[in-house]
């Protein structure tokens, strides 16, 4: 029988370092080093290859009802066009694309060949928490292969997802360092287009030999951005897109701290969805807002040939309590940038429309659900100077030998996220997709399973635990932290 919180029980050489010891290391120091880091990869960054044609990762698809795939997390990857030290699967970063359908089984084997325990967690799935499922208690040690089967459930909505590890202390290290990769469900209802293609956004830092940069106090506090933002592992690729052909492109934000608010220049685009979690019909919008962990897919249909940019707008997500100053307490946040250059060739005289007719089973609509529970989550902490408190939620850290929420089964429950920093925090729950109530009423529903709760404001969602009983967590999804504590353990009986 699977334990049900170990893989294997060989220790962390490495355990992870709390926030009182990062602090204590000396905040002016540590953050010299990381600046020092950061401006060795600039000189570097600016030189390194881009413009390569666009290019996606591996893929492993699932052939009657089974996918079976190893997954060996280690170092050594090309990012840019140069050989790294960062990590990946199977020697890529992204790893494989996981291709499956509603119903079928996966079975993976994690091969973990770092210095460092680490785990996966299937971002977006609604598969169960327990044993050798989605389990985020797992430890697989250094130098050990760990087994996980998922059964996909028949009604699983069609959509886009992603994985990574989730072994707390290290997610972010190992996420920035390059641990990432897309899940895609295929079911009978998609939309008919010309080309599917996945557009894995990453950002790392890289030092002048290829290594990723450590972080520094205020890299922590304020969610690490790094220098080079990549596609499918590639910077500023090559995208030819057909005039007169309708693609669909799934865009996953893997990004630790860094929101995307997404432009397709004079362009607009067709959205399909959220987090994998369809809308009714195709929606025009010029641009998307992904939080870290997010997840689009959008229709692109060109008329007309040219060029143009596929882009991320600035977003300012919040600073320290302290309006900036001289120790930085302004997030350096979310700059423009250019993600892909695409171009349009000829091709057919007019787009042709898209055979769709929305999801098979349309989003339940909790809003004309009864509530059979209610509960208030406050995010809490951050600050700066003698002001700093721990990350968590309600003023308390992540404890994994505490259950801070208990569900039951089959009911439906309504939690109002509060979040009383000064930084927007995007809040995500394992296993259930959150349906967003408040603060406005959308038209239709709205599904998502990262949500942004915008500094000194709350959001409100309701959430279906109709199945899958277990330990899971909810989370900031700002990698660091979620890591310095602001993370909370659920169990559903």
């Amino acid at each position: 029988m699977d334990h049900p919180t170990a893989a294997t029980m060989t220790p962390d050489p490495r355990p992870p370092v709390s926030r009182r010891a990062v602090v204590a290391a000396g905040g002016l120091g540590a953050t010299a080093v990381a600046l020092g880091a950061w401006g060795t990869w600039q000189a570097v960054g600016r030189s390194s290859t881009g413009g390569a044609s666009f290019a996606e990762p591996p893929v492993s698809r699932s052939a009657d009802g089974l996918l079976k795939v190893v997954l060996e997390a280690a170092p050594g990857v090309t990012l840019a066009g140069r050989s790294t030290h960062a990590l990946g699967y199977n020697g890529h970063s992204p790893g494989p694309t996981l291709v499956v359908r509603p119903g079928d089984l996966v079975r993976v084997t994690l091969r973990n060949r770092l210095d460092q325990a680490t785990n996966l967690h299937t971002h977006g799935l609604h598969v169960s928490p327990a044993g050798r499922s989605d389990n985020v208690f797992r430890i697989v040690g250094p130098g050990t292969d760990a087994d996980y089967k998922y059964r996909i459930p028949d009604d699983h909505p069609s959509g886009t997802f992603w994985y990574h590890p989730h072994h707390h202390g290290t997610v972010t290290d190992q996420v920035f360092g390059g641990l990432l990769g897309a899940i895609v469900v295929t079911g009978p209802d998609e939309p008919v287009v010309d080309r599917d293609r996945v557009l894995v956004v990453s950002d790392t830092t890289l030092t002048s030999d290829g290594t990723v940069a450590g972080a520094g106090h205020m890299d922590a506090m304020l969610g690490r951005e790094g220098d080079l933002v990549l596609v499918n592992g590639l910077r500023e690729p090559r995208i030819e897109v057909t005039a007169g052909t309708t693609e669909r492109w799934r865009v996953v934000n893997t990004c630790v701290s860094r929101f995307l608010d997404l432009e397709l220049e004079g362009r607009p685009w067709q959205l399909l969805g959220y987090d994998g979690q369809a809308l009714s019909a195709p929606q025009e919008r010029d641009s998307l807002l992904l939080a870290p962990g997010n997840r689009v897919d959008v229709l692109v249909s060109p008329s007309a040939t040219g060029s143009t940019t596929l882009r991320s707008r600035s977003y300012d997500r919040g600073d320290m309590g302290m309006g900036g100053g001289m120790m930085g307490g302004k997030v350096d946040s979310s700059k423009d940038v250019t993600l892909a250059a695409v171009t349009i060739t000829p091709g057919p005289d007019a787009s042709r429309a898209v055979s769709w007719r929305g999801p098979g089973v349309p989003a339940r609509d909790l809003r004309r659900t009864s509530v059979d529970r209610s509960r208030r989550l406050t995010m809490t902490g951050g600050g700066m100077g003698m002001g700093m408190t721990e990350f968590g939620f309600g003023g308390r850290t992540f404890d994994p030998d505490r259950v801070d929420q208990k569900l039951r089964l089959g009911t439906v429950e309504e939690w109002t996220i509060t979040n009383t920093t000064t930084m927007d925090h995007p809040f995500h729950l394992h296993v259930w997709p959150m349906q967003i109530v408040g603060p406005e009423e959308s038209a239709e529903p709205d599904w998502r399973d990262v949500v942004i709760v915008p500094a000194n404001g709350q959001v409100t969602v309701r959430v279906d635990v109709r199945d899958h009983p277990g330990r899971t967590v909810y989370h900031c999804h700002i990698l660091d932290h979620e890591d310095l504590g602001m993370m909370g353990v659920v169990e559903a009986v």
